[in-house]
């Protein structure tokens, strides 16, 4: 095989001079490079050449077209042995095989969604009988609360990343406050991750009381709090106030219910290892992802995963699903876990691992027991 990147005075038939690296290929296909390269593994997506001396990957004109409809086939969901046989009958130009292939996965899908919405129904049903419901009802009581500015502004800087922004869940488009005697809770999520603080409040003597401040609100909240002087948080109804010296933020209170957060931070004990965030951020930075896919509000778009591991009481930045030696791993995303590191504000961290990949891997300030965020683990490709 000719090098398809000849040196200065050799030439190459035209066919091979257009071969694509996988670099390129990936540019040109919507497929990430650590995704070419699981696909190559898979014996799905096979380069045309591998050089043996680096081991870098090309790719040939006709499969820049392969490629392309292995981006449509992941994003319609079809598992990999499919895959591997549609792209087959796709380059044999073999069109009943890929007719009938695809036929097979859009009813095995049809027949699924039928299933769900009849779970869902039964599920609805379970939700209208039940006498305590797992979401926190908005009240429309009164609620009256002194507190630090300082500290409020903490909470809601370390909170505010994972408000949600997905339109069909307008419950999550906002922070939680939770009052309960002298203890507020804060708290956001947008399901794939949650963030809480807590900080002490004086002036409420009632009930629990919880409401969901949208989004917006928050913010313009949140740029009241430049003084170190105390704030005062109002419920009216549905009107919210904060006040702030002479200066004043107030709007509507979502009328959706919140999940119960306390359950969701109910998780079984860890391995808890302390991390300098500089040197983690470079790492994080510098070190390996892999290409996961999550749903989004419009579709699936693909993430940046970061592979976590503990090896000898320290934390790395790996590029296997299954790291050797490592004794917890996980996979989340790479810019959600930056945004959960710059949201605590801290020089040093306590990231707690679960017992399995599949627990959620936590953001805790080792000052502060109180705030602390969940990112949900990535499942990935292999």
């Amino acid at each position: 095989m000719i090098d398809p990147r000849p040196g200065p005075g050799i030439r190459v038939p035209d066919v091979e001079s257009e071969m694509r690296s996988i670099g390129e290929m990936a540019r040109d296909s919507g497929l990430g490079v650590s995704a070419l390269r699981f696909y190559d593994r898979a014996g799905v997506l096979v380069p045309a050449w591998v050089d043996p001396a680096s081991g870098y990957r090309w790719y040939a004109p006709g499969q820049l077209d392969e490629a392309r409809v292995l981006v449509r086939l992941r994003g319609a969901g079809v598992p990999l042995a499919d895959i591997r046989l549609v792209l087959a009958g796709w380059s044999g130009a073999d069109a009943d095989l890929v007719r009938g292939l695809l036929r097979a996965h859009l009813s095995r899908l049809e027949r699924g969604l039928a299933e769900a919405r009849s779970e869902f129904s039964t599920l609805e049903a379970l939700l209208d009988h039940r006498e305590n419901p797992m979401t926190t009802s908005p009240r429309t009581g009164t609620v009256r609360l002194s507190l630090p500015a300082p500290a409020l502004a903490d909470a809601l800087d370390a909170v505010r990343f994972a408000a949600g922004r997905d339109p069909e869940l307008p419950m999550l488009g906002g922070v939680l406050f939770d009052v309960e005697g002298d203890a507020l809770h804060v708290v956001a999520t947008d399901r794939y991750r949650m963030a809480v603080a807590r900080l002490t409040a004086v002036g409420h003597g009632g009930p629990r009381e919880q409401v969901v401040v949208p989004a917006p609100l928050v913010d313009a909240m949140r740029a009241l709090l430049g003084e170190d002087e105390p704030a005062r948080f109002g419920v009216e109804g549905e009107r919210v106030t904060l006040e702030a010296g002479e200066r004043e933020a107030s709007g509507r209170r979502l009328a959706h219910d919140f999940p119960d957060y306390r359950r969701l931070v109910q998780l079984p004990p860890g391995r808890r290892v302390v991390v300098d965030v500089p040197e983690f951020r470079e790492a994080l930075a510098t070190g390996p992802v892999r290409t996961a896919e999550q749903g989004e509000p419009g579709g699936r778009s693909a993430r940046d995963v970061s592979v976590l591991a503990t090896v000898d009481g320290t934390v790395i930045v790996c590029g296997e699903a299954d790291p050797d030696g490592a004794g917890h791993h996980v996979g989340v995303d790479r810019g959600y876990l930056l945004d959960a590191l710059a949201a605590a504000d801290r020089d040093r961290l306590v990231l707690e691992f679960g017992p399995a990949p599949t627990a959620p891997l936590a953001i805790r300030r080792a000052d502060d027991e109180g705030a602390f965020s969940l990112l949900m683990p990535v499942r990935l490709d292999d």
